[in-house]
């Protein structure tokens, strides 16, 4: 039960740069209603299928990192939650959302989808050294509906909560998983 709890923060961790970017387009593109509901469902695919790539990755190589998959999970989920927090912090000390004037395009959904699951893929390698015993397929599909159900409430919440949501959500989600990360080291390091 506690993976299941640990691979759903883990999904709520890495949902949180697509929902920011939800709650961006929420706020630009707001008459947009239909697109806003296919950026969430295509925000989730991607961040499923990136973990599913580094999963497969990962377990492949997993008989070889087995010693050592604790440092693994501790410095990409490390390095993922700290890239989040200071990006957070740096939106915060400049909270200014400026709307592009650009239209709302099925590419630039397509492009917003890959730049924010692009850090999934590393959290997929976590997923074959760090949580064994978990299905990666109902993992990466819990990802994947955690990200869509969250950015499609970031985008229609978007106008309401704005730019305050946006930044929260940022650093909420690298608390999340650098504590998923130095959970899974010290477990490792001292009650394995």
């Amino acid at each position: 039960m506690t993976e299941l709890i640990q691979v759903f923060l883990l999904a709520l961790g890495l949902s949180m740069d697509a929902f920011a970017v939800s709650v961006s387009d929420g706020i630009c593109y707001q008459k947009e209603k239909k697109k806003l509901v296919i950026a969430s469902v295509s925000f989730g695919a991607f961040q499923a299928l990136m973990p599913l790539i580094g999963y497969l990755a990962g377990a492949t190589f997993s008989q070889y990192v087995e010693v050592v998959d604790h440092w693994i999970a501790l410095v990409l989920l490390g390095f993922l939650g700290g890239k989040m927090l200071a990006e957070a912090i740096q939106n915060l000390r400049h909270p200014e959302i400026a709307c592009d004037t650009a239209p709302f395009t099925y590419k630039m959904i397509f492009t917003q989808s890959i730049a924010t699951s692009i850090d999934a893929l590393a959290a997929g390698v976590t997923l074959a050294v760090a949580f064994p015993n978990t299905n990666p397929y109902f993992a990466v599909s819990l990802i994947g509906v955690v990200t869509a159900l969250c950015c499609l409430f970031g985008s229609f919440a978007g106008k309401r909560f704005g730019a305050v949501m946006k930044d929260k959500a940022a650093l909420f989600g690298g608390i999340i998983l650098i504590a998923i990360g130095v959970k899974i080291f010290v477990e490792h390091m001292f009650f394995a």
